[in-house]
């Protein structure tokens, strides 16, 4: 038996980067490198790629503080951002990717902030540098595509890095490979995203970025259309206010004030609330609460049932993931107990992102997988 690999990742956030290294399966040190209000300040009204050299410099500040020699690593995966679309698995971050993401050709978010930072530590000490299953895969069956509107056909942006991690371990659990599998896999976090996983492929799901699908704790879902088209036309809205109620002021906040569960749960059942929170008790009584938190979880189900319909009632197992499965006591057996004739639930929450990359880094050094190459879209 060789010696175990020694892997790095990188998943950046809003506020702060998670720097981890594995050796073999143990997760043998992590960090949190923070970013203060002041200090993102200066790359207010910026693009989020102006921040790589100040976040790099940061880490790099970080791990020499902490001793880390990273000259022993064998691979760094950092996590996939806005691309184009491209299929699930793992892809060498190469010069086409970097020029890609610097020019913020397909949107900006932090996240897109992990290949090139893999990509700079890789480069320094001579190491293959890559992301894996980033939110932009794209699986879909062509008809799944289809909108009803043809210059705004439905796109393939989800939680994937967390879905295929999860299918997989479904896959374990009934002993087959997650390529003979079919599944439907619900992540419920800030934004909720349901796909239909059919050996290996992700051939239907929500854009849970945009707003289709459920409403769910941050964002609105899928509204009806001609009434959200008034409100863009109305004057009332600037297009950034608009942009924030499907995004991240929609859903439970836009009717509650919060999108803290738990603090919404405590009002139901008439417990104290935390001494600082924002649901609006003024204006929902605690029955109200209650409904529209069920409303959410309906939703879910509805969605959940739409993929069953598509994959002619043919599922291995269901799972359910995300932050907002921590919450058994109400969100998951209200789920759960109108979906379990379909086919056996899982309940795996939360989402180990660090664990998921690592996962993939492994395939590829194990011979299991082999790395893609990213490449520019033809038509450009």
């Amino acid at each position: 038996m060789g010696k175990d690999h020694y892997i790095m990742v990188i998943n950046p956030g809003s506020t702060h980067d998670v720097v981890s290294l594995f050796e073999g399966d143990k997760e043998v040190f992590k960090f949190s490198s923070t970013y203060t209000i002041e200090e993102l300040m200066p790359f207010d009204n910026r693009k989020i790629t102006d921040q790589f050299e100040f976040r790099k410099n940061k880490i790099k500040k970080s791990l020499a503080e902490k001793g880390i020699d990273l000259n022993q690593i064998d691979v760094v995966i950092g996590r996939g951002g806005l691309l184009h679309p491209i299929p699930g698995g793992v892809f060498e971050v190469n010069s086409a990717m970097v020029e890609d993401i610097l020019e913020s050709k397909y949107g900006e978010h932090p996240c897109s902030l992990g290949g090139l930072i893999a990509r700079a530590v890789g480069d320094k000490f001579d190491k293959p540098a890559y992301i894996a299953d980033s939110v932009v895969v794209d699986e879909m069956w062509p008809l799944a595509r289809y909108s009803g509107m043809p210059e705004n056909p439905r796109k393939s942006i989800f939680h994937c890095l967390n879905q295929k991690r999860v299918a997989r371990m479904a896959a374990d659990k009934l002993g087959k490979n997650y390529n003979e599998c079919r599944f439907i896999i619900m992540h419920a976090g800030g934004g909720v995203t349901v796909g239909a996983h059919v050996n290996g492929r992700v051939v239907d799901v929500n854009n849970g970025l945009d707003g289709d699908g459920p409403f769910t704790p941050q964002r609105s879902g899928g509204v009806p259309s001609g009434s959200l088209a008034k409100m863009c036309f109305s004057g009332d809205y600037t297009p950034d206010e608009i942009k924030a109620k499907i995004g991240k002021r929609g859903g439970l906040r836009a009717y509650l004030g919060t999108s803290d569960i738990r603090v919404i749960k405590k009002y139901i059942k008439g417990e104290p609330l935390p001494e600082k929170h924002n649901l609006n008790v003024e204006k929902v009584t605690p029955e109200k609460a209650k409904e529209i938190l069920e409303a959410m979880c309906y939703q879910i189900v509805k969605e959940i049932g739409a993929l069953v319909a598509v994959l002619e009632g043919k599922v291995d197992a269901i799972v359910l993931t995300g932050g907002v499965m921590y919450d058994d006591e109400f969100c998951v057996p209200w789920i759960r107990d109108r979906i379990k004739w379909i086919a056996p639930v899982h309940i795996l929450p939360g989402g180990d992102e660090m664990r998921a990359l690592r996962d993939a880094a492994e395939r590829v050094l194990s011979g299991e997988e082999e790395v893609q190459e990213y490449t520019k879209w033809e038509d450009e």
